[in-house]
């Protein structure tokens, strides 16, 4: 029997500290963003119980200032480890590919 997927937010960085993008997983990404700002790492994720809460999250983190939605990343991934494998089912949301840390250079 397979696992129910719940509604979550995720943060996308083009780099260590480099630019971050918001969104929730029934929002479409917008590939000329992404493309354009290098923006594929997943480096921080928080599944809620609904689609309401997940969105809910999203637009509370949107409006959060860069350094708490730095704070909210390096509290669950201090290195900024690209967190692709660590979800199940969200490989072929998110365009990126596993790998070390972002480079902090």
């Amino acid at each position: 029997m397979r696992e129910e997927k719940h509604p979550a937010v995720y943060i996308l960085a083009s780099r260590y500290r480099g630019t971050l993008y918001v969104w929730d997983h029934k929002n479409e990404r917008f590939p000329g963003f992404t493309v354009k700002y290098g923006v594929k790492t997943l480096v921080w994720y928080e599944h809620h119980q609904s689609m309401e809460e997940a969105i809910r999250r999203e637009k509370q983190i949107k409006k959060w200032n860069r350094a708490w939605k730095i704070q909210l990343i390096e509290a669950m991934n201090p290195d900024w480890r690209d967190l692709i494998d660590d979800i199940d089912g969200i490989a072929t949301l998110v365009p990126s590919q596993a790998g070390p840390p972002l480079s902090r250079g």
